[in-house]
Order: C-alpha cells, then sequence, then structure tokens
C-alpha cells in the first residue's frame, strides 16, 4: 500500500521477510474455512450431536490449532527463504514479496530444494483441507436434498453457499496460481493470479458473508433495479450508489 501511495517499487530486506511471514501465517484462513466447513457439515448431518461435537470449547482448540499451525508455517517458510543467498539481482517480478520469485534469485540448490520441501508440505496440508471440505459438502447436500420441506433446503442452502463460495474463489485462484502449467506462465498473468487470491479473494468475503443480510439484499436489489431501470430510460446516464 505504501509503495502504490507513494509511487515506489522498493522494500526493505526486513520488510520482505515481514511481508512473507505474515501472508504464509494468515493463509491460516485455509484452515478456519476447513473448521467453517466441519461446523455446517455437523449442524445438517447430525444436528443432534452439535452440542456436544462443536461446543465452544472444542471450537476454541480448533481455532488456536489453525492459528498455530498457520504461525508455524510462517516461520519456517520465512527462515528457509531468507537462509538462501541471493545472487540473480534483487528485482522480484511481483508486486509483493512472493516465495517463488525470491526462489528465483537464489543460487543455493540445497536450500532451493529445502524450501521446495516444505511447500511440498504446506501444499499436501491444504489439498488435506480441499479434499475434507468437498467431502463434507457432498455429504451435506445428500442430507439437504433428502429434506422433505423446500424451506427446510432453502434454509440449509442459504447457510452453506456463502462459505462455499468463498472457499470456490480462494482455492481456484490459489490453486491455479501456484498449480498452473509452465507453458502458460507469463509475467501479466503471474501477477493477475496474485492479485485475485491475495487482493480480490479476501476484500469480497465481507460481502459475500453479508449476503444472508436482509438489509443488504435489498439494497443491492434497489441499486440493481436503478441501474436497469435508468440504462432503459437513459442510456447516457450515469449509475450512482445511495448515500
Amino acid at each position: 500500500m505504501h509503495n502504490s501511495l507513494w509511487d515506489t517499487t522498493t522494500i526493505s530486506y526486513i520488510g520482505c521477510a515481514a511481508q512473507v511471514f505474515l501472508l504464509v501465517f494468515l493463509e491460516t484462513e485455509y484452515f478456519l474455512l476447513t473448521i467453517m466447513c466441519y461446523d455446517r457439515y455437523v449442524a445438517i448431518c447430525k444436528p443432534l450431536h452439535y452440542g456436544t461435537l462443536l461446543g465452544s470449547r472444542a471450537c476454541a482448540h480448533m481455532a488456536a490449532a489453525a492459528w498455530a499451525a498457520g504461525f508455524l508455517s510462517g516461520l519456517l517458510h520465512t527462515a528457509s527463504t531468507f537462509s538462501l543467498p541471493l545472487c540473480q539481482g534483487n528485482a522480484l517480478g511481483q508486486f509483493f514479496c512472493e516465495i517463488p520469485h525470491i526462489l528465483k534469485l537464489s543460487c543455493s540448490h540445497s536450500g532451493y530444494l529445502r524450501e521446495l520441501g516444505i511447500i511440498v508440505v504446506s501444499a499436501c496440508l491444504i489439498f488435506g483441507c480441499f479434499a475434507f471440505i468437498v467431502f463434507s459438502y457432498v455429504q451435506i447436500f445428500r442430507a439437504v436434498l433428502r429434506i422433505p420441506s423446500e424451506e427446510g433446503q432453502h434454509k440449509a442452502f442459504s447457510t452453506c453457499l456463502p462459505h462455499l463460495a468463498v472457499v470456490s474463489l480462494f482455492s481456484s485462484t490459489l490453486f491455479f496460481a501456484y498449480l498452473k502449467p509452465p507453458s502458460i506462465s507469463s509475467p501479466s498473468l503471474d501477477l493477475i493470479m496474485s492479485v485475485l487470491y491475495s487482493v480480490v479473494s479476501p476484500a469480497l468475503n465481507p460481502f459475500i458473508y453479508s449476503l444472508r443480510n436482509q438489509e443488504l439484499k435489498d439494497a443491492l436489489r434497489k441499486i440493481i433495479t436503478g441501474c436497469f431501470s435508468k440504462a432503459i430510460n437513459s442510456p447516457s446516464s450515469a449509475c450512482y450508489l445511495p448515500h
């Protein structure tokens, strides 16, 4: 944000290390999304056991485990990445300090393999969370479709869809950014994908989760209806958000 506001392209070594640590640490979000998925699975598939399986103590333990895993992961990645000697210049082809781009500046083969191993372990953990989320939602949708009343199905779907939208957006951009084939890789595409998973996805989270709020839905409906009416009556007129 500082670089964008002051139109600079430099960052200190310590600032870069702090940025890497915070980026990895805050990807604890994926572990928290997995816990939220488990919450929905128990609420819909095992409602009678909800109080036993997801009491306040259990929730606190799971949240603490997620943050501890994120802290440990951030510490390991930061220590491993910045212990490497950098001999390929100091220009990163990215708008923030991203580990793959820092590794490109290293000339230590053993250090590169060590950090690559940590990345593989982290990727396996994230993939395990993703597999758990997919399995849980398969069970959830099977249970929802067995609900006899349409109102009950709508209520269950409205509980799950915001979370599912966040998971889908975050997973698709993150996986594509790191698992896309080298043949379609380019600096501009890397930049776009990094913006999507590091900026756009977190920025949309509050909006997606607020879609269950009736006041927000009413306001959004008024804005869309007003813009649509103006576009029909006067195509050249602008559309403004209400105060």
